[in-house]
């Protein structure tokens, strides 16, 4: 069951994404937040988990260490450290995409089961999003990013290998299966320039 906790998390969620879109959209950025936050619910993850699938990015994008230390101490250190593994830049501006997304590999490798489901149910979010973004406006989908589509591909085509090692399962596979569908639209797309 959720507790109070989960009102608080909400509503501090909120209130350090405020004024926050989706990148490339006009979507504000707590439509992300729910989405996560649904994946890791219906998933089987506990409250703990739940409250980081909300704070999950309100480190990297909306304080930095500091917002992390609050976040440890309005909602303790397990819901603080899935935070922390989740976040893959700490200062502004953010290091250049490649470096950061090999780094998060690399990362992804060691970090503990908690905040691996977490960052699973992020990265599944995310590629659905792309997967329907793809259908609604094609290819300009890639201009939001600042990498060239196949990066983000090959990138998302790696995470998905890892989270099918370490925590095989409906949400892995669903990833896994996901990023096969944009790799063949980016492909078809490009077989038609």
């Amino acid at each position: 069951m959720l507790t109070d906790r989960f009102r608080r998390a909400l509503m501090y969620a909120l209130e350090a994404h405020a004024g926050q879109t989706r990148k490339g959209k006009n979507a504000p950025y707590a439509g992300h937040l729910l989405g996560v936050t649904a994946l890791v619910l219906e998933n089987g993850g506990d409250e703990d988990q739940a409250l980081a699938a909300l704070l999950h990015d309100a480190a990297e994008d909306a304080g930095g260490r500091a917002r992390l230390a609050d976040i440890r101490e309005s909602f303790g250190p397990r819901v603080a450290g899935i935070v922390e593994a989740c976040t893959d830049a700490w200062q502004t501006p953010k290091p250049p995409w490649h470096e950061r997304k090999r780094a998060y590999l690399d990362e992804l490798r060691e970090i503990d089961a908690d905040a691996l489901f977490v960052s699973l149910a992020d990265k599944l979010y995310n590629t659905r999003t792309i997967l329907l973004d793809q259908q609604a406006v094609g290819e300009h989908v890639w201009d939001r990013f600042s990498a060239p589509p196949e990066d983000v591909i090959r990138y998302y085509r790696e995470l998905a290998k890892v989270y099918r090692e370490r925590i095989p399962g409906p949400m892995a596979d669903e990833l896994h299966r996901t990023v096969q569908r944009i790799r063949k639209r980016r492909k078809r797309a490009t077989e038609k320039k």
